[in-house]
């Protein structure tokens, strides 16, 4: 499902037009993004939280050349499913 099919979505189970469910789905996509570049957290009780994760600098290989290579650190944005979502999905 994309942003698009999203916000159709969300239009047809709420009594918002298509224009505010798009709007919607942006706003929420935007602060998302921003508090996640800021290393903050945001936790929606039965989905899930979502944060930033630090990966360690690391040595890995080009898969082409088989030469070593220096793999930077870096932030990486993680989802971690509520108990309630994993349930649902697994039709308990």
């Amino acid at each position: 499902m994309n942003k698009t099919e999203l916000a159709q979505h969300l239009s047809d189970k709420t009594e918002l037009g298509s224009g505010q469910a798009k709007e919607a789905v942006e706003a929420l996509s935007d602060i998302l993004t921003e508090t996640l570049s800021r290393g903050g957290e945001v936790n929606i009780a039965g989905l899930g939280k979502f944060s930033v994760s630090d990966r360690a600098a690391r040595q890995g290989v080009n898969p082409a050349t088989g030469e070593k290579i220096q793999i930077a650190a870096s932030k990486a944005p993680k989802f971690t499913a509520a108990k309630a979502l994993k349930d649902a999905v697994n039709g308990r």
